[in-house]
């Protein structure tokens, strides 16, 4: 019986963790870029029930031994074996905002953090007091040759991640558009996004902020040079939260909390009986 009572507790504390995590999902469905976590559960191993006052007799040729079959099997419990983040695709939100890059694809935006490069999916940016783009956070956007430093509303980002800038030449001749003029505008590139990825990105670990930093597992974060994301200015990332989804989920988390409590109750109520009227009758 109190066997039983340990397994209801586990299940209990997995049912716990697993509500934790679809709470959390829930509570971060409108931040852009946002990943939902899942939770995955495993059994304790089973044990095998045997019939131990069994008179069968097994034969062999050095004689005889009595056996105890199988007669089943019990379960001992389940625990939370990986917590992990589900990087589906979510939908684009067109905002208008020339500061707003979204990414349609595989990969991460790069940003400068105190404790170095950090991955981040969430593209909602701002123009920062000298003029860098920043995450609302203050983190700097990583381009491949440094920090994006821009002016409002002269920049552009095009579908590969390349940023032009609109640049004015004067006072060279071999510059100019024609003679009568001794200004001219062109659009210069400044840099490329330094959009990266690694090799396991179910092993990176979230640090808050919509960041994320490698790990061993994970592998170093690299430059994709091929199979880059497209790259949507004036767009950001939703979540992939279903709201729908995370609710069903957690009714079902609900049911199978109670379902462990009950068991639980029941348990502790027959070795109540055993203790108090059996033994005392015996």
């Amino acid at each position: 019986m109190v066997r039983g009572i340990y397994t209801g507790a586990s299940g209990m504390l997995a049912e716990q963790t697993r509500l934790d995590t679809i709470s959390n999902n829930l509570a971060n469905a409108d931040v852009e870029g946002y990943k939902r976590d899942v939770t995955i559960e495993k059994a304790f191993p089973e044990l095998l029930i045997r019939r131990m006052n069994d008179d069968g007799v097994r034969k062999n040729p050095l004689g005889s031994s009595d056996y105890a079959p199988v007669v089943g099997r019990i379960g001992t419990g389940v625990e939370v074996n990986e917590l992990f983040t589900e990087f589906e695709q979510g939908s684009m939100k067109q905002t208008d905002n020339d500061y707003d890059v979204a990414l349609d694809g595989k990969g991460f935006l790069t940003v400068k953090t105190p404790d170095g490069e950090r991955l981040t999916r969430n593209g909602s940016f701002t123009l920062g007091k000298e003029g860098y783009l920043e995450t609302k956070e203050g983190f700097q956007v990583l381009g491949e040759k440094g920090p994006i430093q821009v002016k409002a509303n002269n920049f552009t980002i095009d579908k590969d991640g390349n940023v032009f800038i609109n640049a004015t030449f004067q006072g060279d001749p071999n510059r100019l558009v024609s003679r009568e003029e001794n200004t001219w505008d062109k659009t210069v590139l400044l840099d490329r996004l330094k959009i990266q990825d690694v090799d396991n990105s179910r092993y990176l670990q979230k640090q808050g902020s919509s960041l994320w930093r490698t790990t061993e597992i994970s592998g170093d974060a690299t430059v994709m040079a091929t199979g880059r994301p497209k790259i949507e200015q004036g767009f950001v990332e939703a979540s992939n939260v279903n709201p729908v989804t995370e609710m069903v989920q957690m009714i079902e988390v609900n049911r199978a909390y109670e379902a462990n409590q009950k068991s639980i109750q029941t348990e502790d109520a027959m070795l109540n009986k055993l203790l108090n009227e059996v033994v005392r009758v015996g």
